[in-house]
């Protein structure tokens, strides 16, 4: 089940709220997570079971490391957390890395000429959806009661609550457990909040359907053009920056209107990464809360840059290496992270002192989102050739045949101009929907319900177009 479903929208939310507002607040977290399995559990319902599972497991962790008597030993509270790291670790690793790590294990033994010790096998898991969200999240509940930077969950339906509330389980944001362990105890409805998150939720859905889908689709005929000419393959790349922007964070603002509406404050995801002037600030805004789980529970382990600029910048290729696989068992996602990871080092260890850092912020804004397309690329190419020829395009290095001139025909239609016109401004001068909706004003209201009421019709237009997150 998507948000962006007449499914959801007309039938599961009003039920949702309505059965959520007439219960008395005991009982609301234990019909959260409830409604969260259906949620979760719409499209397969066996899914349901491993969230379950990893539930359990993180619970029973929580309880060893946090909740025991003193007479426990440091070392009994070590081995439970190293059963939650495991665990978790080991469902992403087979449902979401076994078919890449076979798959490369059999191209060394063939490479190497000795092909006959490969593993050869017609099984494939199915990827189970949010899968990298929920074990994440579950997985820093154990981490931060060990560190003592969380008190452990004695309830099984609150703890429950937080691991699947269905408004961010399947693309975030990563909530931590210490944001909403009060929260999940007492929260507070008023008709401000309620308001400010239908707020949220229209321009979420706004920047999904209105921009994300009409980007997208430029995007899908560039990226499966072949070669293309250098302006239209840099059309292209904008087209997908833009699709990936407005498609995940508008998922972000329909997760934390959700969230408003059932007394949650969830923490920002986003703040237009598009205008940062340097990828060291362009992760300080985009993707947010991966950003600072990255960095709570890998970077500053590692060492963070408290050991000189050589180790720093092998903790950032670390970390960005991680990040990068994480998004998927690909090595256009290994080579995506590696090359953030490069710059990131790269400017940690020039510092101030380039020449990048003594241009105008306009300047350094142009640049950084430039280097933010060509490794977008990465991420948006089927495989690692296509990248290596669409990046080939884009500097004028590959033949362009005269078929890719019917391409313009459809790229550049009235439509899709418009659309991409309307998301440049949007990015660079358009207000975040953070501070927008603090105040709702009459005449902001009118746009807002205008926005919701366009998309609601383009839904009926559209073809079927799930979020990109949802495949992480």
């Amino acid at each position: 089940m998507v948000f962006s479903s007449h499914l959801f929208l007309f039938y599961f939310l009003p039920v949702s709220l309505a059965l959520y507002y007439l219960l008395p607040m005991r009982g609301r977290n234990l019909l959260l997570t409830l409604l969260s399995y259906l949620f979760y559990g719409w499209s397969n319902p066996l899914f349901t079971l491993l969230m379950f599972f990893s539930t359990v497991v993180d619970y029973i962790c929580g309880w060893v490391i946090g909740g025991t008597t003193p007479a426990v030993s440091q070392k009994t509270r070590k081995t439970a957390l190293f059963v939650s790291i495991i665990t978790n670790l080991s469902l992403l690793g087979v449902f979401k890395y076994s078919h890449f790590a076979l798959e490369n294990y059999n191209i060394l033994l063939t490479a190497t000429g000795i092909e006959g010790m490969g593993i050869e096998t017609g099984f494939r898991f199915i990827l189970p959806l949010g899968i990298s969200f929920y074990t994440f999240q579950s997985m820093s509940y154990s981490i931060d009661v060990y560190r003592g930077e969380a008190g452990y969950q004695k309830n099984f339906i609150d703890f429950s609550c937080y691991v699947s509330m269905f408004p961010q389980l399947v693309a975030g944001p990563i909530i931590r457990f210490q944001e909403v362990a009060n929260q999940l105890a007492v929260r507070t409805h008023t008709i401000e909040k309620f308001s400010r998150g239908v707020a949220f939720f229209c321009l979420g859905m706004a920047k999904k359907v209105l921009l994300a889908n009409g980007c997208g689709k430029i995007a899908d005929v560039m990226f499966s053009a072949g070669s293309t000419h250098l302006f239209d393959s840099w059309y292209g790349a904008m087209a997908y920056a833009f699709q990936i922007y407005f498609d995940f964070s508008g998922y972000s603002d329909m997760a934390i209107g959700l969230g408003l509406m059932f007394g949650f404050v969830f923490p920002k995801n986003f703040s237009s990464p598009y205008k940062s002037a340097s990828i060291t600030e362009f992760w300080r805004r985009w993707h947010i809360s991966l950003s600072t789980w990255l960095r709570e529970y890998l970077y500053f382990p590692l060492g963070g840059n408290r050991k000189g600029r050589g180790r720093t910048a092998a903790n950032l290729l670390i970390v960005m290496f991680l990040g990068g696989l994480w998004h998927g068992a690909s090595w256009n996602f290994i080579i995506w992270g590696l090359l953030h990871g490069s710059l990131l080092g790269l400017e940690r260890s020039m510092g101030r002192r380039s020449l990048y850092f003594k241009l105008r912020r306009p300047f350094r804004i142009a640049v950084t989102f430039m280097l933010v397309l060509v490794a977008w690329v990465f991420f948006r190419a089927e495989t690692l050739p296509a990248a290596l020829n669409y990046l080939g395009s884009m500097f004028g290095m590959v033949a362009v045949p005269e078929t890719s001139l019917l391409v313009r025909g459809i790229v550049y239609q009235p439509y899709f101009l418009l659309v991409m016109t309307i998301s440049s401004i949007v990015v660079w001068a358009g207000p975040q929907s953070w501070d927008w909706t603090r105040t709702l004003t009459f005449s902001k209201s009118i746009v807002i319900a205008s926005l919701m009421a366009l998309s609601i019709v383009l839904l009926t237009l559209q073809s079927y177009n799930p979020f990109i997150y949802f495949n992480f």
